[in-house]
Formats: C-alpha cells, structure tokens, sequence
C-alpha cells in the first residue's frame, strides 16, 4: 500500500509541475478565469455524479474517479485519479466505508482549495452484521439506494455548489427543489403501493438494500450473506430453499456487476426466476438514477404481489 501512494504522489508532483508551469504560461498570455467557466467536481461513482449535474446543470464539470464496470468496494485510485482531484473545486463522496482510501488521496492530492462532501452527512447509518460487516466495515454504505438517503446527500451536495458557486445559488436552490419534489413524488408513490401489499420480504444476490428497505418496511434476505464463505453447502441451500418457500419468494435479484451463478441456482431450486436489479454505482443501461429507482421499486412491487 505505501508503494502505491508513494508512486501515487511521484506521478502527482511530476504533472502539478507542469500544470503549474502551463497555468503561469496562459497568466503571462493574457488569459484569466472568466464567468462561463464550470465548477470542476470530482465524484467517486455514478449515483454521486448524478447528484451532482442534477443539482449543478450546466454550471458543473463532473469527473467520476471510479470507472464504470469497476468493483467500487475493491477500487483503489491511481495517479491520474490524485490529477484530477488536485485541480477540482469539489469532492463529492458517499462515506460511511465506501470509499475506505479517500481520507488518504485528499491529503495526497494537495489541494487546499479543495471543498469536500461527505454525501451521508446527516443520515442515520445501518449498522452492519456477520458477512456484510467483515466486507463492508461497521456500517451499511449502500444509502443511495433509498429516496431518503438521497434527499438527504443532494441537499449536501447543493450547499457545497452554493458556497463554491454564490453567484449561482438561485439556479442551485430551484434545480434542488425540482429533484427533491421528484424524488419525493416516486417515494410517496410506492410508500402507498408496498402499504397494501401482505408480502414484505424479497431475496437478493448482495445485501444493498438495507436503506430502501428501511424507507418502506421491507425486508431482504442475501444470497451473498448465506454463502458468505463461497459455494453452499448442500444444508445451507435447504435453508434459504426452505426461507423462500416459507416468504413464498416469486423472483431473486441479482446485481448486474455480481455473479449470478448461485443466485440461478437458488431460483431453479424454488421455482423462482431472477430479474436483474439496479445498483448504480456505474451507469447503467443508458438510464437516470430516477429511472433505475423507479424500475427497482416497480420489480420489488411484482415480486410481493405475485
């Protein structure tokens, strides 16, 4: 790990050298900043980054550090990621563990300008238990996931646009109201919808749905969780066999960047068929995160009621 930073920082003095050297260029050139130019703000995955341009609109320039396609719990920054963080006005990420290496490339990155957002700020953590705890740390960081959480993490994320960008705030404050009243509509809309329903448990490959279950009274059982230790045992499938049967389990999801191997099996095994359910934590399928939400809640919504 210190080799890697150690590098890291290498590579990070060696292009600041040259940005400082082509920034004094352009000064002596005549050029200066000017009205039209964006915030830069960094993000760490995908739902952060439509966060961001869903509040920021045209006044932003988002970059997103953690590729899409990537393991975001595996990922660890390279030098070019410490580049783009020296040079932007604002970090957004999601806390709570996600990002285990993120204290250490803000203090790599050098940049004291730098306005930091922890998304989660305000919001009531799960505490994590058995496998989710041993990969994820104490809390559950999976809370972009629920409308709530994420009413909570655009309104950090509008304060840290409005204190980088005053001039702007009006645009910022209506854009923020726009999203929020989005957000709550599709919340009030399956709060009414999963209050009717008799059925409250669905099965998922990974266990990041904690908060949405929290925000309607749901409850999700994980494959991952059960077969934590690799393949199940023949007893451990009987088990999770005999849960789904027991909650009358019509469908397992599976994330779209997870294997879906035992969640296949699991379903052969009760009669069930897997659907694929949105994480976005990458892009996914050319959709906004409203739109994967909607899908999720609306999937969730049939498995119950079938």
């Amino acid at each position: 790990m210190f080799k890697k930073w150690a590098v890291a920082l290498f590579c990070l003095a060696t292009v600041l050298c040259f940005c400082a050297c082509a920034r004094e260029s352009s000064t002596d050139a005549g050029t200066s900043t000017t009205d039209t130019e964006t915030v830069k703000v960094s993000v760490t995955f995908n739902a952060m980054k439509e966060f961001v341009e869903a509040i920021g609109g045209d006044h932003v320039t988002v970059s997103t550090i953690i590729p899409d396609g990537t393991e975001p719990h595996a990922f660890e920054p390279k030098a070019q990621d410490l580049v783009d963080l020296s040079e932007a006005r604002i970090l957004v990420y999601n806390g709570l563990g996600m990002e285990s290496w993120i204290d250490d490339a803000i203090e790599a990155c050098g940049n004291e300008n730098l306005i930091t957002v922890c998304a989660t700020d305000g919001v009531t953590p799960i505490r994590n238990e058995g496998a989710e705890a041993k990969e994820h740390g104490q809390y559950d960081p999976h809370t972009w996931l629920s409308l709530k959480c994420a009413e909570a993490e655009v309104g950090n994320i509008k304060n840290a646009l409005v204190e980088a960008d005053p001039d702007n705030a009006d645009d910022y404050e209506s854009n923020y109201t726009d999203y929020i009243a989005a957000l709550e509509n599709l919340y009030q809309e399956y709060a009414e919808r999963f209050a009717a329903v008799e059925k409250n448990s669905f099965v998922t490959g990974h266990a990041a749905f904690g908060y949405l279950c929290r925000d309607f009274h749901l409850s999700q059982n994980s494959v991952e969780d059960v077969f934590a230790e690799g393949e199940p045992s023949a007893q451990q499938l009987a088990e999770l066999v005999q849960y789904c049967k027991n909650h009358a389990v019509t469908t397992i999801f599976a994330e779209e960047l997870a294997s879906t191997e035992v969640s296949e099996t699991l379903a052969s095994e009760v009669g069930a068929k897997v659907e694929t359910i949105y994480t976005m934590a990458s892009s996914e399928d050319g959709k906004t995160y409203l739109k994967r939400m909607e899908e999720n809640l609306s999937k969730i919504y049939a498995s119950l009621t079938e």
